[in-house]
């Protein structure tokens, strides 16, 4: 697994997160996942000086979902950003590969579209255990790195409509 050039590894300002509001969309499906990619991702919103009156997790189905829940989350204009988290995990059947593509260009697209910063933290793995070890503490967990890479897109955002 590399980690190298993760936004999760720079160096950050503590309050980074402060006064920013923050929606994360949490896939149910592999709950033992996505739980812990949930808690890395309030790890890191905290961490970095959310409140957690600034956060809202909000849960959908699975990863195909994801999409959907984040135009509707952008639409609302109550966030600064997005965080979606995911976790689809290989079976015996084609299923995976097009949960996959379409959570990963139908994220894009609305990365694309949207105002605000959208980060994705969907894990597409081979095994169980490839996955929880994306999952783990701190910094290594991907529900931590996707709120690093929003935090530093907002600070990007920002730096790109000053005047």
């Amino acid at each position: 697994m590399s980690s190298e050039g993760s936004p999760a590894g720079r160096p950050r300002d503590a309050s980074e997160a402060a006064g920013l509001r923050i929606v994360i969309l949490a896939a149910r499906f592999n709950e033992r996942v996505t739980d812990r990619l949930v808690e890395g991702a309030l790890e890191a919103l905290r961490a970095h000086g959310a409140a957690d009156t600034d956060i809202e997790t909000i849960r959908v189905p699975g990863a195909w979902e994801l999409p959907q829940a984040a135009v509707r989350a952008v639409e609302t204009g109550r966030f600064n950003a997005v965080v979606t988290l995911g976790c689809v995990i290989r079976g015996e059947t084609p299923h995976f590969d097009y949960v996959c593509q379409e959570a990963s260009l139908g994220l894009g697209a609305v990365a694309r579209s949207a105002k605000i910063p959208v980060a994705f933290g969907v894990l597409t793995t081979d095994t169980l255990e490839q996955a929880l070890a994306r999952a783990g503490d701190g910094p290594h967990n991907k529900g931590y790195e996707a709120v690093m890479a929003v935090l530093e897109m907002v600070s990007v955002f920002r730096r790109l409509e000053a005047d």
